[in-house]
């Protein structure tokens, strides 16, 4: 499942929550946010809670003091908004997957030199699957992961364009349906969402 589920901002009871009720619709991989309040603390309860059931990563890690924080609570994976050479360096010489933030092709070719495993194509919505599809026939070893943006209308555009991963937040889970504890929602949301990706 190329879609990276992101969670911010919420209390650490309604995360594990959704992260149950995303396990349940089938979502595999679910990156919480480093500015996310008690992030690390969550981060080792979600791995102690679901074993390998969900590849639980790290996102928002804008300083190497936050990656070792995410790396201590057990991050699978981390994320990053911008290119930072420390913490990639750091994730690479750990054999930890790191999906730095880029915008420009110079940021994107930048970010595969370093060793990204994938690159965030951050804020993606200003640029939209055109811009996916160009960088693509110019570095088509690029593996690229828009994020901000996708969701069930432009996903299959994102796709068509070469998109490798999606990073979505909102569309899979709305602040108000987390709120509401709506988990049956969010489980039937993350199901659809699979359900796109299988033959």
């Amino acid at each position: 499942m190329p879609v990276v589920g992101i969670l911010r901002g919420f209390d650490g009871e309604r995360i594990l929550r959704v992260l149950e009720a995303a396990r349940r619709g089938g979502l595999t991989t679910v990156e919480i946010t480093m500015d996310t309040p008690g992030a690390a603390a969550l981060i080792a309860r979600a791995r102690s809670e679901f074993g390998t059931s969900l590849n639980l990563g790290a996102g928002t890690v804008i300083s190497t003091a936050l990656l070792s924080e995410a790396l201590g609570a057990g991050a699978q994976f981390v994320v990053t908004p911008a290119l930072n050479a420390a913490v990639i360096e750091r994730c690479r010489a750990v054999g930890v997957p790191i999906f730095p933030g880029a915008l420009s092709p110079t940021e994107i070719l930048r970010a595969m030199e370093w060793g990204a495993s994938l690159v965030k194509v951050f804020p993606a919505e200003g640029l939209g699957p055109g811009f996916i599809r160009s960088v693509k026939m110019e570095l088509p070893e690029a593996r690229l992961m828009p994020t901000g943006g996708v969701d069930l209308t432009t996903l299959d555009e994102y796709r068509e364009a070469g998109a490798d991963g999606f990073g979505v937040g909102g569309p899979l889970f709305r602040k108000e349906r987390v709120q509401a504890g709506d988990w049956v929602w969010i489980e039937a949301r993350c199901r659809e969402w699979v359900s796109r990706f299988q033959v």
